[in-house]
């Protein structure tokens, strides 16, 4: 496919060209909604590019390393898009850090980006920043009002005519080949990564992306962001948005992202497997509340939902009665998404295939893809015509996929990125003849749909010598609402067990139906009963496995497992080695 060359800052003067916008950003603001048109946003962008090269802070094409580097630690809002354009029009690098970045990995990346300004949200961030040494920070600018601190707007500056003469000079040098980002990878083991990712990485991305789903030119769509833009998952579906002419809404919190989707009623979102399963965690908490013929008819759409295939004609009666359940109780989920959702796309870990069909059942659209940040990051997506659940769909076009002999992904294509910032070994590693090694494991169905097994680095191997892949054992176990949170254990010991988090809500529930004492996590971990369910639960979803695979031995765990207290990335996978290290005492005696 053959795309104009642009750079992701085009994406400016192509809405104003093509579909200049009222609602270009959207942030609540004192409570109200408060809306940047494109015409503000360009101006506004401009200003901050000029305010950055009256600062010094330049580009260059000769080298990555040559280039000025921005830092910006911060949650979704307009401003951190403006930042993202100003910067990558001066020439600089984007480095932009996770807010739940931990003070030692937060030094770690300032140093070896170098960065020279930081932009960050609101106090607490800006302690953090301020607590970590920094050789080559020169400043650090707030988006929130701080006394003591420059506020972003000081670097605004209406370029006068030397000063438009230079930005018009800087923005046209800078080369589609130009790195746009340095993106440090959340890593579930060692020290972050920076990968470096040009504007033709991400745009072709975008655009391939764009094709493929498809995202036609809708400028009156809206869309809800709450992902942290930092990932890059977030940022190319808001380019994919910018370009297509979709209003981004920022949601205020994580916590009030139910509240804005029925405030915005967007057309769709981005999220990941996790918070979906949170929102059908609740649904099914108050359908357990209900009473009568109201509770029946509930549990009865779900059950029927949870048999949905939209590549199979289930007959008329089938079809029927998911006509009613539609109508009488999953119209009800939709309208708190809001009531307008038109697709919901799942990406960054495994989605339960359970919910998959459940949600789509009820006519909420659910299209899982995959990606790793090294591919900018979309590989395949199911689409909105061809949607095979239980796989992340076809490959997007412009892009070449094909499994190793040891059933690694690879993936050939415009999007792969440019290396790992100073790490040329680690490149050389990943990268060859142009083909990126993905570390994950996966096999096509049908020859078409791609469906992904493993990571290649999770697999491990028994005393006995036999191989055991965690994640498809992990993700059958989550389909019970017992199970909150797994992880499969078992290297080089004889036998599988596994760590888990108990969904305490379901526990409790089944405990008042049981007439038994309900206690403190901790006492609910060592009830004997709670244990007898858990092992029927265990054994139930163990007949899906080979007798190698199946776990034998459980430990539960009393909190749940999070990215403040260190066992997940911030894109809520687990940090295996981490909790290996942390539960270490649990492990050895399931071994004992």
């Amino acid at each position: 496919m053959n795309f104009p060359a642009f750079r992701l800052f085009d994406t400016i003067d192509y809405q104003l060209k093509n579909f200049p916008k009222a609602n270009m950003l959207n942030a609540k603001v004192n409570g109200q909604w408060k809306s940047f048109s494109t015409q503000e946003v360009s101006d506004l962008v401009n200003q901050l590019s000029a305010g950055l090269l009256k600062k010094g802070i330049k580009g260059s094409n000769e080298s990555t390393e040559a280039s000025d580097k921005i830092a910006i630690i911060s949650q979704n809002r307009p401003e951190w898009v403006f930042t993202d354009l100003a910067v990558q029009q001066t020439g600089a690098i984007l480095v932009p850090i996770y807010p739940t970045t931990n003070p030692h990995e937060l030094e770690f990346i300032l140093n070896e980006s170098r960065a020279k300004f930081i932009f960050v949200n609101n106090k607490d961030l800006l302690e953090k920043v301020r607590s970590v040494k920094s050789d080559f920070l020169q400043g650090i600018y707030t988006f929130e009002p701080i006394e003591g601190t420059p506020h972003y707007s000081e670097l605004l500056t209406p370029p006068d005519a030397d000063l438009a003469k230079e930005l018009s000079a800087s923005k046209a040098a800078i080369s589609p080949k130009h790195t746009a980002t340095i993106i440090y990878t959340s890593g579930t083991t060692g020290t972050p990564k920076g990968v470096m990712l040009s504007h033709e990485n991400i745009v072709s991305n975008v655009l391939f992306s764009k094709a493929s789903f498809p995202f036609p030119d809708q400028p009156q769509v809206k869309a809800l962001s709450f992902l942290p833009l930092n990932h890059i998952f977030e940022k190319t579906i808001t380019y994919i948005y910018l370009f297509s002419g979709i209003g981004i809404y920022y949601a205020e919190s994580m916590d009030t992202i139910a509240d804005n989707l029925k405030e915005v009623q967007p057309n769709g979102f981005a999220t990941v497997p996790r918070l979906l399963e949170k929102v059908y965690e609740k649904i099914m908490i108050k359908g357990k509340e209900l009473t009568g013929i109201k509770k029946a008819l509930f549990y009865w759409s779900v059950n029927l939902g949870a048999q949905y295939d939209n590549r199979v004609n289930k007959g008329w009666l089938y079809n029927k009665k998911l006509s009613i359940a539609r109508k009488l109780v999953f119209s009800k989920w939709r309208e708190a998404l809001g009531g307008n959702v038109q697709f919901i796309i799942a990406g960054g870990a495994a989605a339960p295939e359970k919910l998959l069909r459940i949600f789509n059942a009820a006519g909420i659209p659910v299209f899982e893809g995959y990606g790793p940040t090294e591919h900018s990051p979309v590989i395949c997506v199911n689409r909105k015509t061809d949607n095979y659940i239980g796989t992340v769909g076809p490959a997007i076009e412009g892009i070449e996929v094909r499994i190793a002999e040891d059933g690694e992904i690879l993936v050939k294509s415009p999007c792969v990125m440019q290396g790992y910032y100073k790490q040329p070994g680690l490149t050389a590693e990943v990268i060859h003849d142009g083909w990126l090694s993905t570390g994950d494991i996966g096999e096509w169905v049908e020859n078409r749909y791609l469906k992904i097994t493993d990571r290649k680095k999770e697999l491990f191997k028994t005393s006995g010598g036999k191989y055991v892949a965690p994640q498809p054992i992990e993700n059958k176990m989550k389909e019970s609402k017992f199970i909150e949170q797994i992880m499969v254990v078992g290297n080089d010991k004889k036998f599988v067990s596994a760590l888990i988090v108990p969904s305490f809500l379901a526990v409790k529930d089944w405990m008042r139906e049981q007439k038994l004492a309900i206690g403190t996590n901790e006492e609910i971990v060592q009830n004997e009963k709670v244990h007898d369910l858990f092992r029927s639960v265990i054994d139930y979803h163990n007949a899906n496995f080979n007798h190698v695979e199946q776990i034998k031995k459980f430990h539960l765990l009393p909190h749940e497992w999070s990215v403040e207290t260190g066992e997940m990335t911030p894109k809520l996978s687990l940090k295996r080695k981490v909790i290996l290290e942390k539960f270490r005492k649990e492990i050895d005696e399931l071994y004992g």
